[in-house]
This record gives structure tokens, sequence and C-alpha cells, in this order.
């Protein structure tokens, strides 16, 4: 055998082999990296993304409106301050581009507690505002529910006892916390009728163990955020001063 046909069957003989060996993991290694001030800034990159920074805080800085307060969402036990702007904003921002596009127009709105993560403090309000409220990139949507649904959506608010931001809605309990009226827009709620309710794509989808959306029969997706109505309501109001009252309360007699 000719010397090359040697060197090509040692060559073959050696790629078969090697194919027989299938790679397997033998260690896995990782480093923690501390991400504090000690970090040295990368030069060129801080430089490089300076002119964005600086226009974005800029624009986030600027102020929009005044609160006449300090609010919380812990203000009161069932409803507040600050839960009931939030409701009530959406229903005034979203209610027009729902009837624009279907000629109806939203009955409530429910949202919930926990959506809601800073307070909103007195003095100037900038839009760096809204997204320290609303830092979710949740969207609004209106379901179209029977009453029996709505009724639902009463019974978790009652076994809650937290004040989930809610608007034209009113619902009294006892002192025991048993219901004893529900009303949308001071009429009573009609288990067979057709509502449409406003909230977020996260509680729609069951978000907050609220699984009173379905089934329902239509869904309208109105490509809004919530933080947006947020903006767009700042924007339009030059002072913002909202009060707890009694749309959902406890009444002892």
């Amino acid at each position: 055998m000719k010397p090359k046909h040697i060197f090509s069957v040692f060559l073959i003989t050696l790629l078969l082999n090697c194919q027989k060996e299938k790679p397997h993991l033998s260690r896995i290694e990782g480093t923690k990296i501390e991400i504090t001030d000690s970090l040295e800034t990368n030069k060129a990159i801080d430089s490089f993304i300076k002119p964005f920074r600086d226009h974005l805080n800029k624009d986030l800085d600027s102020v929009i409106s005044y609160s006449v307060d300090t609010y919380t969402k812990n203000d009161g036990e069932l409803n507040t301050a600050l839960g009931n702007l939030l409701a009530d904003l959406v229903y005034e921002e979203a209610n027009p581009i729902f009837n624009s596009r279907t000629g109806k127009n939203i009955d409530m709105v429910l949202l919930n507690h926990g959506g809601i993560r800073s307070i909103l403090s007195k003095g100037n309000i900038t839009k760096r505002t809204a997204f320290e409220i609303m830092p979710f990139e949740n969207s609004l949507v209106v379901a179209e529910v029977k009453g029996r649904n709505i009724l639902g959506a009463v019974d978790y608010l009652r076994r809650a006892k937290r004040a989930h931001p809610i608007s034209r809605l009113q619902i009294i309990l006892d002192k025991d916390y048993n219901l004893k009226e529900a009303s949308i827009n001071g009429q009573p709620i009609d288990s067979t009728k057709t509502y449409y309710i406003a909230t977020n794509d996260y509680l729609f989808n069951g978000g907050d163990h609220m699984d009173f959306f379905k089934p329902y029969d239509s869904l309208y997706v109105l490509n809004y955020k919530v933080r947006n109505a947020i903006l767009d309501y700042f924007i339009k109001k030059d002072t913002i001063a909202p009060k707890a009252d009694n749309r959902f309360i406890v009444k002892e007699k």
C-alpha cells in the first residue's frame, strides 16, 4: 500500500473513532458579578448613550400637573383616594375610545390594588410619576359580560376586603361583610343583562385570581396602556385632588 493510501486510511479511522465519542458536559462554572458603584464606567459606551439619557430624563422630569396632597393605596380599607383616582381616570380616558369604536359605553372599571406601585406625592407631578405609579406594560381591555359576572366580581371584592380600584360600581356591606347592596350607575345589577367592564389584560386573564370575567361574550382590546391613560389624564388636569368616598363601604346599620 502506498504511503498516501496508508495516511488516508489512518485519517478515516481517526475520524470514525472521533464520531463515536459523543460530547458531554463535564463541568459548569459561574462567576457572580455584583452591579455596584464600584464597577468602572465604559467611557465610550457612556458617551454614546448620554444624549439619549439626558433627553429621556428631561422629558420624564417635565411637570405636567400638581397634587394637592400625598396619597397612597393604603389610606383606606375598601376604597382610597388614589385608587378611586386611577379607576375614574381610566373611565374618563378609555370610554371615549370605546364609544367611538362601538357606539357603547363602559359600565364599570375594575383595577387591582397590587398594581399601584408608588404613592402620589404632594407637589409637582411629572411624567416620571406615572411610570412610578404604574411601571407595568398592562393594556386596557373591555369585556362584554353578563350581570352574573359582575356579581362574581362583587363577591370577589367582598371576600378580598381590599381597596381594589373601582369606578361606577357601588358596593355596600354590613358589619359582618355580607352584601347589602350592589349597583352600577345607581341601578341594581341584573344577572341577565349585558355589561361592559373595563380592566387590564393581566386581570382579564385571571391575574390576582380574578376568574369571574369568563365566560364572556366579547372582548375589545383598546391598544391603550393604563400608564398612557394616567399620563393623558395628568396632562389635561392642572390640579389633582382625589377623595375617598362611599363607592365601597361597610354600613353597620
